[in-house]
């Protein structure tokens, strides 16, 4: 029995929408999210999370996810694809990848998963993962592992509980698959995990986090997915009631609106199989004066305030329409958007010295020290 079903378009939108939210600007694309649902629903399947508390501590759960840039293959890459490699679009989709990836998970453990666990708050990967549990025909728990969305495996609850992650076992788009038996560490799991992501033309799902039912209770952000579905619902039910969608989401979830304004820069670089820019955004009305960069990799992660730091992860960063209230993933910003900029508290978990070392500007390579986003608004 689930604790929340899907049953329709709205429903899936509504919760979509809140995923991409959380996600921070990554997670993969809103639209792919909605398809992959919709289309279990179609098929009659049941779509939706059921409580933690169903997985037994004796029964087992994966993570299946979704490698690869946010900016996926451009032009000249596909048409190198069929030149080179005789690789037409590929056929096996997001769901059918992640379902394969856990199979072939399955047969190496030699055990079968009751569960399946996303890995990040996001678009398209949170809901792929629900998809592949209602195509298994298992369910996916109300929770993931980073609450947000990030762009390498250790940014994780199991990292920080150190926990297993190998094996991993891939999947492409043409459903070729390959498995990361081992590694010295989680670093070299996401540089071979993102390899085969390049080899894949970013075209991947990957499965691995297996475990028991009490170490999946214990790492998992429990509550996550209705949390998300609530989100999505209040920033529709805002716009609808005429209502500002980022004051209104801010209250809710005890977050700061830091700008209302005009996008008016973008820098960006795709590259090692992730999607690097800077967004410059220039404040208007009450934020006149108020000009905010925000650094990402994938997801926003560093944000200076008129040329001082001001919020980072693992903090979050979110940028939305500010007319629809509509989450934007960051390829989808362009210069001269009008966005609203939200900056919510981190999990609880990722602000512990082992949070810290996965999850921090030192973690991307600034010499910054983390002050909490509470701190920062003082």
């Amino acid at each position: 029995m689930l604790k929340v079903t899907l049953k329709n378009r709205q429903e899936v939108e509504d919760f979509v929408r809140g995923v991409t939210f959380y996600g921070t600007g990554g997670g993969g694309s809103y639209q792919r999210g909605i398809d992959l649902l919709m289309e279990q629903i179609a098929k009659g399947h049941e779509v939706g999370w059921a409580q933690p508390e169903t997985l037994g501590d004796a029964e087992y759960s994966c993570c299946p996810f979704l490698m690869g840039s946010l900016a996926g293959p451009d032009e000249a890459t596909r048409r190198d694809m069929k030149a080179t490699y005789d690789l037409d679009a590929p056929h096996v989709d997001e769901t059918e990848r992640m379902v394969r990836a856990v199979r072939g998970l399955e047969a190496k453990m030699g055990k079968k998963v009751s569960a399946l666990i996303p890995i990040e708050l996001g678009g398209a990967n949170a809901a792929a993962c629900i998809s592949a549990a209602a195509e298994l025909g298992i369910v996916a728990l109300d929770g993931d592992y980073t609450g947000r969305a990030i762009p390498e495996i250790q940014q994780t609850t199991p990292f920080i509980y150190e926990q297993n992650l190998t094996p991993v076992v891939a999947c492409d788009g043409w459903g070729e698959i390959a498995t990361i038996e081992s590694a010295v560490n989680w670093r070299m799991v996401e540089r071979m995990g993102k390899q085969l992501s390049v080899a894949g033309f970013s075209y991947s799902a990957q499965a691995g986090f297996f475990a028991n039912g009490a170490d999946t209770k214990k790492a998992l952000i429990h509550g996550d997915l209705t949390a998300c579905y609530e989100a999505g619902k209040a920033l529709r039910e805002a716009v609808e009631a005429g209502k500002d969608p980022a004051d209104t989401i801010a209250a809710k979830l005890g977050g700061w609106v830091i700008c209302k304004g005009t996008v008016t820069g973008k820098h960006v670089e795709d590259k090692d199989d992730y999607y690097w820019a800077t967004h410059e955004i220039t404040g208007a009305g009450g934020y006149a004066g108020t000009n905010l960069k925000v650094w990402l990799k994938n997801e926003n992660h560093m944000c200076w305030k008129n040329g001082e730091v001001f919020v980072t992860s693992p903090d979050m960063i979110q940028i939305i329409d500010t007319k629809t209230g509509q989450p934007y993933t960051n390829n989808v910003i362009t210069v001269g958007m009008e966005v609203s900029v939200i900056a919510m508290k981190a999990r609880d978990i990722f602000r512990t010295p082992r949070g810290l070392l996965a999850l921090s500007p030192r973690a991307f390579n600034f010499d910054v020290d983390y002050v909490p986003v509470e701190e920062r608004m003082k």
